[in-house]
């Protein structure tokens, strides 16, 4: 039994031996076959071209456009503080945040009793003060011609002295007579002092009473200011906001009671970068007043104003860069201060440039143009501008040259592409347009065949059309274009 065994697995391992050198001798032969084989003449492989979309540089004259983002604030805001102290007698009827208010229109009133009493003291002291003004002047006028008269009588003194001492002197009066004349004459002297001292006191009654008229008058004035405090007028037209005053209350000295804003007065601030900032200077480094437009989206529509850049702000801030600049709205629609809006300004414009997708540029910053043959170029670009998804480039040499703007990882100088123009369709041409046919090599038919069977985006009916004609011998050379044009080659 055990020799039986060992012969049954020794006959097994010999005919698995015959069968792997039969095996080897196959492979073998095929292979001397192939190699010994005539060579028979093969199509030669075509090159591989990738279709793009190009468009012609023509040199433009470009006004670039800068956006950015801002907030919406009013130029003119006045805070409504009670100018006195005291309860809150009076109220206007709209005042609320939102109401509208005229230029001098009364929107608090303080309880003016004390104010009032003031005022009708100050006034009767100014009536006092200008009797005594009157009184003063009547009284100088007096002192005046008492000098006058006192004047007068040293005259007619000083005469008859002199009179009764040349007749003296001719021996015909007495000594008594010539002593009684010089002490009527010391008399009207001491007389003339005496009007002349009751002269300057008429005069320093009277400048002290036009001191005290004065005085009060600015009593007066006083009085009446702070009456006038007691009411609280709106300086301009505009709307309330942050009221909290409320009739009966008391209200402090200064107590702010809310703010009234100009809502047609309103300006946009918004930050842009040192770069940016300096395409909108002039040669002096002063901003110019460019055109702007401002923007704030809503679900339901948009509301939008126009304006002029104004100013910018004269330092840059702590952690923060670039400038802060400001520009003045005109006539805005819907917009309140505080809204978040988009800002686009309109800088001067530039000749001698083109409009670009930014895709059209590649990382190496060169342009992709269509050569001799439809084969590709590098060309640097010059960028003037970036805004958004596009760039600005100067033309200069390249005026006329095709260029490629969907620049793709694939495509360098070199390649031969198909250009696809603006008035042409980016697919290739359907196979009933085009009857040429084209053997496919094995490898090439099945990178096809797994292509189509793995597309999502392909319909049942589509992939069955395409399968059927990649295999078949000779496949529409228009169906194969389109479809490694998908695969990106």
């Amino acid at each position: 039994m055990r020799f039986l065994t060992r012969s049954l697995t020794g006959l097994f391992l010999f005919a698995i031996t015959l069968g792997f050198l039969a095996a080897g001798f196959a492979a073998l032969k095929s292979a001397i076959d192939i190699r010994t084989a005539p060579s028979m003449a093969g199509r030669p492989s075509a090159e591989r071209s990738f279709s793009a979309r190009v468009a012609r540089l023509e040199p433009q004259r470009i006004a670039p456009s800068l956006t950015a983002y801002g907030e919406v604030q009013s130029r003119r805001t006045l805070e409504l503080r009670a100018p006195a102290a005291g309860e809150v007698v009076e109220l206007a009827p709209d005042l609320a945040d939102g109401a509208r208010v005229t230029a001098g229109q009364l929107l608090v009133r303080t309880d003016p009793a004390d104010a009032q009493s003031a005022v009708a003291l100050a006034r009767a002291g100014l009536t006092n003060a200008e009797a005594e003004v009157r009184d003063a002047a009547y009284a100088l006028e007096l002192a005046q011609a008492d000098l006058k008269v006192a004047e007068e009588q040293v005259t007619l003194r000083q005469g008859a002295y002199d009179r009764q001492k040349g007749i003296g002197e001719r021996g015909f009066g007495t000594a008594t007579d010539i002593e009684t004349a010089e002490l009527a004459l010391s008399t009207a002297n001491q007389s003339l002092v005496s009007r002349r001292q009751s002269l300057a006191q008429a005069q320093a009654r009277a400048d002290q009473s036009k001191t005290a008229l004065e005085m009060q008058k600015l009593t007066l004035a006083e009085a009446e200011r702070r009456l006038s405090e007691t009411e609280l007028r709106a300086g301009f037209a505009g709307v309330l906001t942050g009221v909290t005053v409320v009739a009966g209350g008391l209200v402090a000295k200064s107590e702010k009671l809310g703010e009234l804003v100009d809502p047609n007065d309103l300006e946009v601030s918004f930050r842009v970068s040192t770069e940016q900032y300096s395409h909108l200077a002039d040669a002096e480094g002063r901003l110019a007043a460019l055109p702007v437009i401002v923007e704030l989206e809503t679900s339901s529509g948009h509301f939008g104003a126009t304006g002029t850049l104004s100013r910018v702000d004269a330092t840059v801030g702590a952690g923060v860069s670039g400038r802060l600049l400001f520009a003045t709205l005109k006539d805005p629609v819907g917009l309140k201060p505080g809204d978040f809006v988009t800002v686009t300004v309109a800088e001067a414009p530039i000749d001698g440039v083109a409009l670009l997708p930014a895709v059209a540029v590649g990382p190496d910053g060169n342009l992709l143009l269509v050569g001799a043959e439809n084969r590709l170029e590098a060309a640097p670009a010059e960028i003037v501008r970036r805004q958004g998804d596009a760039v600005i480039v100067r033309v200069g040499d390249l005026a006329g040259r095709e260029v490629i703007i969907d620049h793709s990882p694939l495509l360098g100088a070199g390649i031969l592409v198909r250009p696809v123009r603006g008035d042409e369709k980016s697919e290739a041409p359907e196979a009933g347009r085009d009857s040429t046919m084209i053997d496919l090599t094995p490898e090439r038919r099945a990178a096809l065949i797994s292509f189509v069977e793995g597309s999502g985006q392909m319909g049942a009916d589509a992939k069955e059309r395409l399968l059927a004609q990649l295999r078949e011998d000779r496949v529409p050379a228009a169906t194969v274009q389109r479809i490694e044009a998908r695969m990106g080659g």
